[in-house]
């Protein structure tokens, strides 16, 4: 992430957080911005909306608008989210959204993690990859955010900080290639 993008990230979130913190409403932004990130995640047709320049800021947020009353986001989200696409950012929503969780989970101690699956997780399996990533990272405090990419076909990758734990069936796959074509 470029240094400018970097900066006007950390002050949306930690705008958006205060906000949230003196309205008392940190745990529902919180859980409005992990939903909002997996429909992005989710959806390619989304994520093509906030980042094309081509669409107007207008369009951008009516359409966000519209997703984020279907989707009964709380009114301190809607209006954040408004701003963004009315200045022209909300090309950097995701980077926004990560910035908050990341820092409202080291604001409780937390250590923030993500896990990318090729399926969804039920919530037993969940509670045993919670587990595990509790373990590797030291910490019984996890920020968990969990994220659908069914490209890989199998198994997880799994991100704590600047760790990555890929087991992956698409990224072994892929080692095997790399080393079949070394050979011949």
């Amino acid at each position: 992430m470029s240094s400018s993008l970097a900066g006007f990230t950390g002050r949306y979130a930690t705008a958006l957080f205060q906000l949230a913190d003196e309205t008392g409403r940190v745990d529902a932004v919180a859980s409005d911005l992990a939903a909002i990130a997996s429909l992005i995640a989710e959806s390619d047709d989304l994520a093509r909306m906030i980042g094309s320049p081509a669409i107007s800021r207008e369009d951008q947020n009516k359409a966000m608008a519209a997703i984020l009353q279907k989707a009964g986001a709380d009114d301190l989200v809607a209006k954040f989210i408004g701003v963004i696409a009315d200045n022209g950012r909300l090309f950097a929503l995701p980077q926004i959204i990560d910035r908050f969780l990341a820092d409202l989970a080291a604001r409780r101690g937390e250590v923030s993690a993500e896990v990318v699956s090729a399926v969804p997780l039920d919530a037993k399996l969940e509670g045993d990859v919670k587990k595990a990533v509790a373990g590797v990272a030291g910490s019984d405090k996890i920020s968990l955010s969990m994220r659908v990419d069914e490209t890989l076909i199998g198994g997880l990758v799994v991100r704590i900080g600047s760790r990555m734990i890929d087991t992956s069936i698409k990224t072994k796959l892929t080692k095997l290639e790399m080393t079949m074509k070394g050979v011949g």
